[in-house]
């Protein structure tokens, strides 16, 4: 429309009119309107000469066109419109009739493609019919299979269900019968065969089982009760009888109740069938099992105890053999004998071996064969064989309540003590009476040292029976080992060395006494050490310390008085030094005190024959350390005299030292130590 306007317009005007493009259309709708030949035309919506048409509209569909490049390509260059619309018309009419001979030309083409997409479309609509069909064939299938699928769930859900039914059915039912392999069992099988404890089994879960029912009111239970009961009367009737028996067999003389005990422990199960089942027959063999074995241990342990003091040495100490006592046997015609030597009594020897563990643990004493041997052992030999058997007996003891009759913590030492309670207390009245008229303080020291490594076994295998009993013993024990101590203490602060006997520079057996003591003391305590025992040893070294000293003021000489304090400190050292440790507070404190005497000794024997060049080397020493070395030049004469002496008599005196020494000294090592000494003191001066 745009094109034809353009030509239109160009046809009107001149080539060189120039103008505003508006008043160019509008001219040239001025000449339309006059032009005859356009009088009937009808433009229909394009007629502007109505008076319908707005021009304003008109106006800005112009300005419309205007706007078209193409048109204003046509306007610039001044191309006729109206030539140029007929040439367009032209060249479109051309390329109709052009047009319309091809569609001609290739007619059969199109009649051929038209039949051809007939045919398609037919195939396509049947295909669309058969898809719709599908269609609502997968719709019926999808709605089928929902329902499928709704109905497996809900068959799963009874499925499960009925499973769980089954399973609990299934459960009360094997529950509730009762087969005839069970009836025959329990009824004529012996307790021992395997097959009764495995039926026996199998009748306990039937009877819990039909309690749990019972208390639910299930009417099934009553169907099988009556036989149940039956068979747990059968059951409990042939377990109360083969027990009592086994518990009867411990009865027999010279039977090893372990054996019996052991048998037991093989059918714990029937104690706990009964106890579950039938209390008052579980309290029945309970109370015989007491019974039984609280006699038996109380009697063995009585008859060994009593046959075990028959081969126990026959001298014994008594209260007059004390450290501070003299040396002398009793005189009286009526009078008890002494001891051999009273000195044993302190002397540890052999007798430490008893805490080794091979001696600890090792077999009891078999009394008639010691007999038969003539042999004799002191008390604390007896004493741990009597200990170990009971450590011995009563673990046993203890694990087999403890898994047969099912006790723990209290009850089972409750049910132990019921047992063995009256043997303990035979224990501890017999240890009463010994301990009082007890003087052997090494027997006593030893068997408290026996039941702190039994107690500490004990611990170690986790049996705390016996905790009890171990601490009465130890407190019998303990204070009358502390009683003899001091005893002995006492006995020595007492002492009076004029009633001692004829006054010798040797060792005294007072002092050898008081050494062996001390070290065996020292060397058991080392192993439980205890504050008491070494504050009350240090008292009695404080009092052999003082008896020394009032045992030296005898002797009328000082020379006599270091030899006789440098050889009881020597020989108490030796001992101690044996057994204690070299770190102990005994040695170290007799290490100094036989250090201090020894140096007073040297100088008081180098003072006859070298006072007089020891007293003028100590005034030179002085005047040296003062600077006076002037005053020294005066004493050439004095100087030049001990010179002369000392060299004329010095090999003399040194040879008559020597053998003096040796013969003043009971201990060769030590008197060799002091010539040493005393050499080197003489080449100082020298």
């Amino acid at each position: 429309m745009a094109e034809g306007t353009a030509v239109a317009v160009g046809a009107g005007l001149d080539v060189n009119t120039a103008g505003n493009p508006t008043e160019i259309a509008m001219a040239y709708l001025q000449d339309e309107k006059t032009d005859g030949d356009m009088a009937n035309l009808n433009l229909g919506e394009l007629d502007l000469t109505t008076d319908e048409f707005i021009l304003d509209e008109v106006d800005i569909h112009i300005q419309a066109n205007l706007e078209d490049d193409l048109v204003k390509e046509a306007l610039k260059t001044g191309v006729d419109l109206r030539q140029y619309s007929k040439q367009v018309e032209a060249e479109l009419q051309r390329i109709e009739q052009a047009s319309i001979k091809d569609y001609i030309k290739e007619s059969q083409n199109i009649a051929l493609l038209h039949n051809q997409i007939t045919a398609c479309d037919s195939i396509l609509e049947r295909m669309e019919g058969m898809l719709s069909g599908f269609q609502s064939d997968l719709s019926s299938i999808s709605s089928e299979i929902q329902t499928l699928q709704q109905q497996s769930v809900s068959m799963n859900v009874r499925l499960k269900n009925r499973q769980a039914v089954r399973s609990h059915l299934s459960q009360l039912v094997d529950e509730l019968v009762v087969p005839g392999a069970m009836i025959s069992t329990i009824m004529e099988s012996p307790v021992t065969e395997q097959e009764f404890l495995e039926q026996l089994h199998e009748l306990n879960n039937k009877i819990n089982f039909a309690k749990e029912l019972s208390f639910r009111e299930t009417l099934a239970c009553s169907d099988i009760q009556d036989i149940v009961d039956r068979l747990k009367l059968k059951a409990v009737s042939k377990i109360r009888e083969f027990i009592l028996q086994k518990i009867y067999s411990f009865r027999k003389p010279m039977t090893n109740y372990q054996i019996p005990q052991n048998t037991l422990l093989k059918y714990r199960f029937f104690y706990q069938f009964l106890l579950a089942n039938e209390r008052t027959v579980a309290k029945e063999i309970r109370d015989e099992y007491v019974d039984t074995m609280s006699k038996i241990y109380y009697s063995y342990f009585k008859s060994y105890s009593g046959r075990l003091l028959k081969v126990q040495y026959e001298e014994v100490a008594d209260k007059d053999d004390l450290m501070g006592v003299e040396d002398t046997a009793k005189k009286g015609f009526f009078s008890k004998p002494s001891l051999k030597s009273r000195n044993t009594i302190f002397t540890l020897g052999q007798r430490g071996a008893i805490l080794s563990p091979a001696e600890l643990e090792g077999p009891i004493l078999v009394p008639h064969t010691a007999q038969r041997g003539d042999s004799r052992y002191p008390y604390e030999t007896l004493f741990r064989s009597q200990h170990y058997a009971l450590l011995d007996n009563g673990c046993r003891e203890y694990l087999f309540l403890s898994d047969f009759f099912m006790v723990a913590g209290n009850s089972a030492l409750d049910l132990f003590n019921s047992i063995m309670g009256k043997t303990l207390s035979m224990f501890l009245k017999s240890m009463s009476t010994y301990v009082s008229d007890c003087y052997d303080s090494i027997a006593v020291f030893l068997c408290i040292h026996i039941i702190l490594r039994f107690r500490a076994i004990t611990a170690k295998r986790n049996i705390p029976a016996l905790d009890k009993y171990w601490e009465a013993v130890l407190e019998l024990l303990w204070p009358r080992f502390e009683l003899i101590l001091e005893m002995n203490i006492h006995s020595i602060r007492n002492t009076d060395p004029q009633k001692l006997g004829v006054l010798d520079t040797r060792p005294h057996y007072i002092t050898r006494r008081y050494a062996e003591f001390s070290s065996a003391i020292v060397s058991i305590n080392q192993t439980f050490p205890n504050e008491r025992t070494n504050t009350l040893l240090g008292q009695l070294q404080v009092e052999v310390e003082n008896f020394v000293l009032k045992m030296a003021a005898e002797f009328p000489s000082r020379r006599d008085q270091l030899i006789f304090l440098i050889n009881n400190y020597d020989m108490m050292l030796g001992v101690l030094m044996e057994r204690a440790a070299d770190d102990s507070k005994e040695v170290e404190g007799f290490q100094q005190l036989l250090l201090a005497r020894t140096q007073e000794f040297i100088e008081e024997i180098l003072s006859p024959p070298f006072g007089g060049m020891i007293a003028f080397v100590k005034e030179a020493e002085a005047l040296m350390e003062k600077g006076q070395l002037d005053r020294l030049k005066n004493e050439e004469a004095r100087i030049t005299q001990l010179v002369r002496g000392f060299s004329s008599t010095w090999k003399q005196s040194v040879e008559s030292m020597s053998q003096d020494v040796m013969r003043s000294f009971t201990n060769f090592k030590n008197g060799t130590s002091i010539i040493q000494v005393r050499r080197r003191t003489h080449m100082t001066l020298f």
